[in-house]
């Protein structure tokens, strides 16, 4: 058995679950999440606590056993809470703003770069050149959040383009004068 799927998983108050065969859906004040589970694994609610269970005892379930358990975590955490990443644009000229569904990004480019913003994501930009990207789903704010980074990856040299709050670059040390 896993380690991570044998901890009971606690409801908050305000949200309920409804479990499937194959999905669990979490209903929260934030919004509603579907998570299909991996074959070979049930939820079970038992006082106010989700578990997780394998439907046999087999080495090959417990990897299953603990995805699960974290599945259903991080769905019942984005419907109670949420979840965030914060980005950072560092550069002279870079900014940023936000206007209805669409992202507009100044990245020393001789264009503005315009990205779409997805359904449940909320980006809410502070001065220009710090970016909060939040929503109820964890995996798909990290992956928007990853896409913003992928346009302007932090350069090693100079440092500038698109990082994460606490990111900790390595420098490069470039060429020496002749």
């Amino acid at each position: 058995m896993s380690r991570v799927g044998k901890r009971p998983i606690s409801i908050p108050s305000g949200v309920s679950v409804q479990i499937s065969d194959d999905a669990v859906e979490v209903k929260g004040p934030k919004g509603t999440l579907r998570q299909a589970l991996p074959p070979g694994i049930r939820i079970e609610e038992n006082e106010g606590r989700l578990e997780a269970k394998p439907v046999r005892e087999d080495r090959a379930l417990a990897k299953f056993h603990g995805l699960a358990r974290s599945l259903v975590a991080n769905a019942v955490a984005g419907v109670s809470t949420g979840f965030q990443k914060e980005l950072d644009i560092v550069g002279i000229g870079y900014r940023a703003g936000v206007k209805g569904q669409l992202l507009t990004l100044a990245l020393g480019y001789s264009h503005p770069v315009l990205f779409d913003i997805p359904e449940g994501i909320g980006i809410k930009v502070d001065n220009q050149t710090h970016l909060v990207v939040s929503g109820v789903d964890r995996q798909v704010v990290g992956q928007v959040a990853a896409d913003i980074r992928g346009l302007r990856k932090p350069d090693p040299y100079k440092q500038k383009g698109i990082r994460y709050t606490g990111e900790v670059l390595k420098k490069k040390v470039g060429k020496t004068g002749a």
